[in-house]
């Protein structure tokens, strides 16, 4: 009998409970369905299905049905419009615009006036799973930028290639954020069949790797390669899962550097075979930044430095050219500094949280061009890929981006220069998907906004920072060509 008066107490308090849940769910969710993606949202998202289940779908199998209805038809009309309305919340929560239409973003060739010149190659129609990462490898090749690396000319490598087949490859993604917040680990996973398929054998490794910082981010406790949701079209499919599909043929492995960002270290040839963070003791003062970056083993063996490359104790010095950096950001908008591309995405290179203890936060400098002295004084990537299958175009949301907050343009694009890569990704992908998917101010978004502090200022002052190394980036559309692909 207690156990009976018991479960009729539970019985009664869920159905106030359940009830409450969906009223929340409906009300809390609004007009804005990226909500539908925050875990109290999925909680009683959860809760509100159970109590439909329970309490409202068995009137419409009960021998009783029009009896009930014509009694309390008042109620249960109630009822049933919170129940569509919260199932079309639920609908629509990881969809967001769904796909941009052609006509709202034909993307357009350009060839430069002047000299010299940055080639950006862009291809279109692509989920990531697909033949777009080869699609960009060959029009890398038919506009003169061989991927592979080989003494032998070929279709798609030669002298003047990228990526060596004995190289160390580190894919620098975005693990912070889950959801489409992250790189697309099906963008990853077809890079990574393109590398081992490199024409001379693949005899070398790859790292996938980032910092998360060890703090905020989705699960308020920095980055993660193993999230449970994901950015890809098998949403269960995680960074790991991906890595783990080759790592028993090829030596391809993970570091997520959250696990060694408060640890300082030597470098390996200071005798130093730690895992950790080089911290340097000197300001750079132009753009106050206080350089730092990861020292590593991975899993088989290899010494990495990310400034010097490859350590070879043997030789007691460092292979510098045979690191090579695949920079892959996943393309949004950013609450604080506008736009997240391929600058600002190397402030999953530094610690965060050893150079705040030191009184020079890393993050504070993007503003001030400090991802540009990081990239000067440590390592600029091999190639930058910008993953722009899924973007988050909607101003100061980022860098979290759920799946309903996110528009599906089907994008890839590369260039070995990240700066005139941001500029026309930025301009010419988040600023239309801005203005004709949301109607909203493109402002934060817009590369040729200068206003002090803003996107196209620090993107300007961190292209000094290199250009003052020797490099030759630009924001000058004259000096850029742009080439384009599409899929199929």
């Amino acid at each position: 009998m207690a156990g009976g008066r018991l479960i009729e107490r539970f019985r009664a308090s869920f159905l106030l409970f359940g009830l409450a849940c969906l009223v929340w769910y409906v009300f809390r969710t609004g007009t804005k369905p990226s909500r539908a993606s925050y875990p109290c949202q999925r909680a009683a998202a959860a809760n509100a299905n159970l109590w439909a289940v329970t309490y409202v779908f068995p009137l419409f199998t009960a021998n009783t049905w029009k009896s009930y209805l014509r009694k309390r038809w008042k109620p249960l009309l109630v009822v049933v419009v919170a129940v569509a309305v919260s199932a079309g919340y639920m609908s629509i929560r990881h969809d967001g615009l769904g796909e941009m239409s052609p006509d709202i973003l034909s993307l357009t060739p350009m060839t430069a006036s002047e000299t010299p010149t940055s080639d950006i190659y862009a291809v279109s129609g692509t989920d990531g799973a697909d033949d777009g990462v080869q699609a960009l490898i060959e029009l890398m090749a038919e506009h003169g930028q061989p991927f592979y690396r080989s003494p032998e000319e070929g279709d798609l490598g030669g002298p003047s290639g990228l990526i060596d087949a004995g190289d160390v490859v580190l894919i620098k993604v975005n693990s912070q954020w889950d959801e489409r917040g992250g790189t697309n680990t099906d963008l990853v996973k077809t890079l990574i069949e393109a590398l081992v398929a490199h024409p001379d054998g693949f005899k070398g490794e790859i790292v996938v790797a980032d910092n998360g910082q060890d703090q905020y981010g989705s699960a308020g406790s920095g980055g993660s390669l193993d999230w449970e949701s994901n950015n890809a079209l098998d949403r269960g499919q995680s960074i790991r899962d991906v890595v783990d599909m080759f790592s028993d043929k090829y030596r391809v492995s993970t570091y997520l550097w959250d696990d060694i960002t408060g640890n300082v270290v030597q470098e390996f040839a200071e005798g130093d075979v730690e895992d950790g963070y080089v911290v340097a003791t000197k300001v750079i003062n132009s753009t106050g930044t206080l350089v730092s970056y990861p020292k590593f083993t991975t899993p088989y063996g290899t010494q990495v430095s990310f400034k010097y490359g490859v350590y070879v104790p043997g030789d007691d010095d460092y292979d510098l050219d045979r690191l090579k950096v695949l920079n892959v950001p996943v393309l949004k908008t950013h609450m604080i500094y506008g736009v997240t591309a391929c600058v600002k995405h190397y402030m999953g290179v530094p610690s965060d949280k050893l150079t705040r203890s030191l009184g020079y936060r890393a993050h504070d400098t993007v503003d001030e061009g400090g991802m540009g002295t990081l990239m000067a004084q440590t390592r600029v990537p091999a190639l930058n890929i910008v993953d722009a299958i899924w973007v988050n175009a909607r101003p100061m949301d980022g860098p979290s981006s759920s799946y309903a907050s996110a528009t599906q343009v089907g994008v890839v694009a590369a260039s070995t220069d990240p700066v005139a890569l941001d500029y026309w990704a930025s301009k010419n992908i988040l600023c239309r998907v801005c203005s004709e998917g949301f109607d909203a101010d493109t402002g934060t978004l817009d590369p040729d906004n200068t206003a002090h502090g803003g996107f196209g200022d620090w993107l300007r002052l961190s292209m000094d920072e290199l250009n003052a190394a020797g490099h030759s980036f630009t924001c000058d559309e004259d000096h850029m060509n742009v080439y384009l692909s599409e899929t199929g």
